[in-house]
């Protein structure tokens, strides 16, 4: 790809950051409306886990397909598609008439977010050649997370309150139908010099695990943990999980390149990834139930309590992106790690929820650590990895987030849902979620531990061992092809 002037890098820049606000703001809106939809359409908590699950499973199954046919077709037709596809996807879910067809348009939703977020983001590691300007535009790609988490609680709360929930799927398509027209005028093309071949049997390997793991804990609460379909679901994602281990590093070029976990920084990036959006959406799961259904608010004022939180992050996203160009991830992963651990302290043992003042300082802390911990992510997970595979290093960036939110709200939800199936529903709320902020803060210790492990010299090293590695099989290969040829 040629080099772009520094106004065409800006405005490629902020394309991309329209797709991460329509696919960020769609989950901040939902969660504000969850309540609504669970009286309108008689859903269970496990209907409401279902509501954001099935879109988070399909994009984290997806991602890496998405990332690598990218590389391969070229990165701004698979961004336009996406564009497509999850802008009629959201259409359809305006139109859901029900609970399961609502679960079943979010999946088409999901299909084309999975084509946006992993894709974009390979097309700012392409078009931000410099370490220093790739980082700050990582920061402002994190801020437009804050921005989203800012906005979704409060334009989710008018719409809610005064149109309906299903208007909060309405804003997705004119921000939609504009980034596409846009990318058509504005993005360059760009494709991987040696994209790699598909690897269909990786694909429905990821799908088993994902799928599986998902299913059995959402579904244990009511069908019982010893209960044979539970038991089946969590045998097909163990036996999935090793096929994948055994298949993949079998293959030439796999879907998932094994070898990029010989970095350490890269490995702690996606165990920091799962951990941080785990946290995340145990998070917001937990507040909006409680804001709304135990405490009485409406979904605007239940938007403007989440505000604090939402304020937080988009503020210290971008000093993140500024502090990991300047001095390195680990300062942001130290900030992260505290203050979420702290955060998810004061409402495990404190009981945060009692007063107001304990509850928004539980909240402001919760926004400087998930605003601090997005950028070293990234930037971490792509830094050092040849340009060639950028797309698969960012999507594999990018599937860690999902599964980590996937599993945050099955297992905060699962916990929740076991907690209050013998109780009252206020009461037994605020007990079973004691355990569950116990879950979260364990999150945020986990943030602090990998970032301060895979962030020092030793770390620093394996990932120059593994991009030599990668670079020189790569080169390899193009000269055997064109050998052959």
């Amino acid at each position: 790809m040629p080099e772009l002037s520094h106004r065409r890098k800006s405005l490629v820049l902020a394309i991309c950051c329209m797709s991460l606000l329509i696919v960020s703001l769609d989950n901040t809106v939902l969660n504000v409306a969850l309540p609504s939809m669970q009286r309108e359409l008689h859903a269970s908590v496990a209907g409401l886990q279902w509501t954001i699950d099935a879109y988070t499973l399909v994009l984290a199954s997806l991602l890496m397909l998405a990332g690598s046919t990218a590389d391969r077709i070229g990165r701004r037709r698979v961004f336009k598609a996406g564009l497509v596809i999850f802008t009629l996807g959201s259409l359809l879910c305006s139109l859901a008439p029900s609970l399961e067809s609502l679960v079943a348009f979010r999946m088409v939703q999901a299909v084309g977010g999975s084509m946006l977020n992993p894709v974009a983001m390979s097309i700012i590691t392409n078009t931000f050649t410099g370490p220093r300007e790739r980082a700050r535009a990582i920061g402002a790609w994190g801020a437009v997370v804050g921005i989203s988490m800012a906005a979704g609680p409060l334009v989710g709360g008018v719409l809610v309150d005064t149109v309906g929930w299903r208007s909060i799927f309405w804003i997705n398509l004119p921000i939609g139908l504009a980034a596409l027209l846009l990318t058509w005028r504005y993005v360059p093309e760009s494709r991987a010099p040696k994209p790699r071949r598909p690897d269909p049997v990786g694909q429905v390997l990821i799908i088993a695990v994902l799928g599986a793991l998902t299913y059995a804990i959402i579904e244990a609460p009511s069908a019982g943990l010893t209960s044979p379909l539970i038991l089946s679901f969590a045998a097909v994602a163990a036996l999935s999980l090793a096929g994948l281990l055994w298949y993949e590093p079998r293959r030439a070029e796999p879907l998932i390149d094994l070898r990029f976990f010989r970095s350490a920084p890269f490995s702690g990036a996606t165990v920091i990834a799962v951990c941080g959006f785990a946290a995340l959406g145990g998070f917001l799961f937990l507040n909006t139930l409680f804001l709304q259904d135990v405490r009485g608010l409406s979904a605007l004022r239940a938007g403007l309590y989440i505000l604090p939180m939402a304020a937080m992050t988009f503020l210290c996203a971008p000093l993140s992106g500024r502090l990991v160009g300047s001095r390195g991830p680990r300062l942001p992963l130290l900030i992260a790690g505290i203050a979420m651990t702290i955060s998810g302290v004061l409402f495990a043992a404190f009981g945060a929820e009692s007063t107001t003042a304990l509850l928004f300082t539980g909240y402001v802390l919760f926004g400087i650590g998930f605003g601090m911990v997005n950028a070293p992510i990234t930037n971490t997970a792509v830094s050092g990895m040849p340009r060639s595979q950028a797309g698969v290093a960012a999507a594999v960036a990018s599937t860690s987030r999902q599964i980590g939110q996937t599993l945050g709200v099955a297992v905060i939800g699962a916990v929740l849902a076991g907690g209050v199936a013998s109780a009252s529903y206020g009461a037994g709320f605020t007990d079973a979620s004691r355990p569950a902020w116990w879950i979260i803060t364990a999150c945020g210790a986990c943030v602090l531990v990998v970032g301060l492990l895979t962030s020092g010299l030793w770390a620093r090293r394996t990932a120059e061992r593994t991009a030599r590695r990668l670079e020189e099989k790569s080169v390899a290969a193009q000269t055997t092809a064109g050998t052959n040829a």
